[in-house]
């Protein structure tokens, strides 16, 4: 058993052994390009909120990772066979429910972590933020907080199934990960996308929800070949240590009237 993870845990330790931080993880089920699994999404936040969970649980914070949400907004990839959509409404009365679970249960400094770029939680942070005594913090681990080590790291991280994702499943679920058993190579596409007719767009002056089916030949952008295992365990476990930190530090702070300031 593990304390810091909800599903393994029971009532007899949960009852004596009250939590402060919650981690939601939020996944998504939609193609990876031809090699990795459609759960991507959600192994990675899997991976990275149990691994963040652990360090921070282990200097004395009290946090819980919660079951990962497996179902993401994906719109834009409908073209793509068994691309599983939640509109964003219906993600946010999921998570507002789960919200209000939370509070209920005394938990109310809770943390996104968002594996899916297709879900965008700023506005329900927003929406939320005079509705619930919870605390909200949002967490996209394949932005912000790892922009630079994606520099450091990656010959090209890629946006979707490429270098970066890639490294990660041959890291901590590459029996899932498509290869060719003779060459080893990967069995994926390079990951090419196309542009579109509007400069602006390729600049990204411009933003628009992108037709996966008319970007991509297969759902991959980034090219995944130069992925290997020992990039993604290096990758994750920088990012793990940066969102453990914040966690440690979440979970001592007290909530009084000016929090977070």
């Amino acid at each position: 058993m593990r304390p810091w993870i909800l599903s393994e845990i029971n009532y007899g330790y949960v009852k004596h052994h009250p939590y402060k931080v919650a981690v939601l993880p939020m996944g998504a089920t939609e193609p990876h390009n031809l090699h990795l699994p459609y759960g991507t999404d959600t192994l990675e936040s899997q991976v990275i909120g149990e691994m963040a969970c652990e360090a921070a649980f282990k200097q004395g914070a009290r946090v819980v990772l919660l079951p990962p949400i497996p179902y993401g907004t994906e719109t834009n990839q409908s073209a793509f066979h068994l691309s599983m959509n939640l509109d964003p409404s219906t993600l946010g009365i999921v998570i507002t429910d789960l919200v209000e679970s939370l509070v209920n249960h005394g938990i109310r400094k809770i943390v996104i972590l968002n594996s899916h770029g297709g879900n965008d939680f700023k506005p329900l942070l927003r929406e939320l933020h005079d509705k619930t005594p919870a605390h909200l913090f949002l967490c996209d681990w394949f932005r912000g907080i790892s922009a630079d080590l994606q520099q450091q790291i990656f010959d090209d991280a890629g946006d979707h199934a490429g270098e970066m994702e890639t490294a990660i499943g041959l890291a901590y679920f590459d029996d899932l990960v498509a290869i060719d058993s003779d060459t080893g190579a990967l069995r994926a596409d390079d990951g090419d996308v196309s542009p579109t007719r509007f400069d602006a767009v390729n600049r990204g002056w411009i933003s628009i929800t992108r037709r996966w089916d008319l970007l991509t030949t297969n759902s991959g952008s980034g090219n995944p070949h130069r992925a290997t295992a020992e990039k993604g365990r290096q990758f994750v476990e920088a990012v793990a240590k940066r969102i453990s930190d914040f966690l440690v530090e979440l979970a001592e702070s007290e909530m009084d009237s000016q929090f977070p300031f």
